[in-house]
């Protein structure tokens, strides 16, 4: 399962912050999850953002999703973000 997040960085929110409070969000939440495979992080040059998840099935990123959004790092993230889109693929290989 390909978990596909994009966003831009609130207004007034400093790159360097959220990159350190993404951080933190990959090694104490993310990575802390069962059923994660992979996650990683990308910029593209018009200011969006992108957290690609791997995930073993759709229930772990369910669960992981439920979790997070009940999370105080969750919390976080959220108020630093914007224009959030949430898109899950299934592998076919």
């Amino acid at each position: 399962m390909y978990e596909i997040l994009t966003f831009r960085l609130a207004p007034g929110v400093d790159g360097s912050a959220f990159r350190a409070l993404d951080e933190r969000v990959q090694t104490d939440f993310a990575y802390q999850q069962p059923g994660i495979l992979r996650r990683t992080l990308g910029r593209h040059d018009d200011g969006r953002w992108l957290a690609l998840t791997v995930w073993a099935d759709a229930d772990a990123a369910t669960a992981a999703q439920h979790a997070f959004a009940s999370s105080d790092l969750g919390t976080e993230f959220a108020s630093l973000v914007t224009d959030v889109v949430v898109e899950r693929f299934h592998g076919v290989d």
